[in-house]
């Protein structure tokens, strides 16, 4: 066996059209998307972090997404193994906050004019990942409107059962006694919580915590928990850089941040542990 040193092969270099590499990733779209609107130059990490925030939000709609369609179908290792890759790109989404973490007032009043009506809670992406969460309202359409594929596609997720619909099915399968009103409530309403609920999640914690819907429920919770901290964040860096002003957008701004901050994603499991 020969110990003489290869030089490294050259690359191909030379391509009839675009890189295999653009036609996949679309990068030079990606990278082609950032149009400032002020002078600032601070605006351009405000604009791409929100952007950046925007594909995340897609990718855990997938997520969530295949984590109910393979609960409709009883895969529980499907299921889980979709909420788990979320916690880890929900820990890079929240990890995303930290461009903006230390925004002045100053700092953020030099390009916010530029946002003019915009604000996140316009965002449709975003709208469906709280939809998915159980958090429906109709109300929430209004904004979108004016664009029918966004619309279309947000007034489907309203009338889908959300996630946490599927988990609950999926527990009264199984023989756990999740009751009916639950089952067949209007889904295009906000989930509330039920005190049955909470005994069945009790039952399951008291049981085997090897048992594949305790390791469901510590999945669910896990993503739960990085979705109150995705609030926080966002209430904490809104606060830092603009107080108690009037959000964009005509929002509450940090008041209607601290509210959303104190909802719990899959209440029950949050409240089962106090009976364990």
């Amino acid at each position: 066996m020969s110990h003489e040193a290869h030089e490294p092969e050259t690359p191909h270099l030379d391509f009839q059209g675009t890189t295999p590499y653009e036609d996949y990733v679309k990068a030079d779209v990606l990278t082609h998307l950032q149009h400032t609107l002020s002078d600032d130059p601070g605006e351009m990490v405000f604009l791409v972090t929100t952007q950046v925030m925007e594909l995340w939000f897609t990718v855990i709609v997938h997520e969530w997404e295949t984590a109910a369609k393979a609960l409709r179908e009883d895969d529980v290792p499907t299921a889980v193994d979709a909420l788990k890759r979320s916690v880890r790109e929900l820990e890079a989404l929240n990890a995303s906050w930290t461009p903006l973490s230390g925004l002045t007032p100053a700092q953020f009043n030099s390009y916010r004019g530029a946002l003019g009506e915009g604000s996140g809670f316009q965002s449709a992406m975003y709208r469906r990942l709280e939809f998915l969460l159980g958090d429906k309202s109709a109300s929430m359409l209004v904004p979108h409107r004016g664009a029918p594929r966004v619309h279309a596609e947000l007034e489907k997720a309203l009338h889908e059962p959300s996630l946490y619909d599927e988990v609950l099915r999926f527990l009264a399968r199984r023989g756990h006694a999740i009751p009916e009103d639950v089952l067949r409530r209007d889904v295009t309403r906000r989930y509330e919580p039920s005190a049955e609920v909470e005994a069945v999640w009790t039952a399951v914690y008291s049981g085997d915590e090897r048992d594949e819907v305790a390791r469901l429920g510590e999945a669910l919770t896990d993503v739960a928990e990085l979705v109150w901290r995705w609030r926080n964040d966002h209430l904490v860096a809104t606060r830092r850089a603009m107080g108690a002003k009037t959000g964009t957008g005509g929002s509450a701004g940090v008041a209607w941040l601290e509210k959303r901050a104190q909802k719990s994603v899959f209440p029950e499991l949050w409240t089962a542990r106090s009976y364990v």
